[in-house]
C-alpha cells in the first residue's frame, strides 16, 4: 500500500459528519467522540478508497483482517473509561486505527499483533503520522505478562471465552473489554477486576469480529 498523508477540508468535513453519526447511534462520551474526530482514518486506506474512509463500515486490510467500523471502535473505547495516563493493553493491533483512538484519549498503549505483515506495516506507519505506542509481535491471547498489570485491556477480535491469563494481567479496578461468542457472532463483554480473585462481568450488545487466534483462543 502506498501511503499519502494529506488532510484537506474534504476529509475534515467527513470526520465531523462521522462524529455526528456516532452520536446518533448512541455514543455519548465526549472524549471518545473528540478522539475519533482527531484520528485521520483515511491514512489507513489506499488513496483510491479515501472517499469510503469515513463511512461507518469495516474494510479489509489484508492478512484476513479488517479495520473495524468507527462505531465499534468508539463503542469499545467508551466502555474502557480511559483516564489520561492509563496503561492499556490492546490485543490485535491490525492497522492501528483503534490504537490511535486510544492514544488520543491519553492512554499509554502496549499493542500486540500476531500477523507479521500487519505488525511491520503499523510499526512503520503510526510514528510517521505522529503516534507512539509500544508494539509487539506475538500471540495476543496470552497478553504481555512482562509489562502487566494494566489499567485497561481491549481485545479487538472475537474470542470463544474470556482468557483467564488476561484477567490476571489486570490491575485491581481494571477493565477488560472483549467480544465473546462463536466465530460468526459475539457479545461484547466487560469484565471489572474488583479484587485479587473477584470479577464483575457485564454482557452487552452483539457484534461481529474476525476470530481471535492463539493459544488461549480459537
Amino acid at each position: 500500500m502506498a501511503y499519502k498523508f494529506v488532510d484537506n477540508y474534504r476529509e475534515k468535513g467527513a470526520r465531523k459528519k462521522l462524529v455526528k453519526e456516532l452520536q446518533l447511534k448512541g455514543i455519548t462520551d465526549e472524549n471518545v467522540l473528540a478522539a475519533v474526530g482527531r484520528v485521520k482514518r483515511h491514512y489507513f486506506f489506499d488513496e483510491t478508497f479515501w472517499a469510503q474512509a469515513y463511512l461507518d463500515k469495516a474494510f479489509p486490510i489484508g492478512e484476513g483482517q479488517t479495520i473495524s467500523n468507527p462505531y465499534t471502535v468508539a463503542y469499545q473505547s467508551e466502555l474502557l473509561h480511559i483516564k489520561n495516563g492509563d496503561k492499556v493493553l490492546e490485543i490485535g493491533t491490525g492497522c492501528g486505527y483503534q490504537t490511535c483512538v486510544l492514544l488520543e484519549l491519553g492512554a499509554k498503549v502496549f499493542t500486540i499483533e500476531r500477523q507479521q505483515k500487519l505488525y511491520e506495516r503499523t510499526l512503520k506507519v503510526l510514528p510517521h503520522i505522529g503516534y507512539k505506542a509500544k508494539f509487539f509481535l506475538g500471540d495476543g491471547s496470552k497478553g504481555i505478562a512482562e509489562h502487566a498489570p494494566y489499567d485497561k485491556i481491549i481485545v479487538t477480535a472475537g474470542a470463544p471465552l474470556v482468557p483467564q491469563i488476561l484477567l490476571k494481567q489486570l490491575k485491581i479496578g481494571g477493565i477488560l473489554v472483549i467480544p465473546v461468542g462463536d466465530e460468526k457472532e459475539q457479545k461484547m463483554v466487560t469484565v471489572i477486576r474488583v479484587s485479587e480473585n473477584d470479577f464483575d462481568k457485564i454482557v452487552l450488545d452483539t457484534f461481529r469480529f474476525v476470530p481471535l487466534l492463539g493459544d488461549q483462543a480459537w
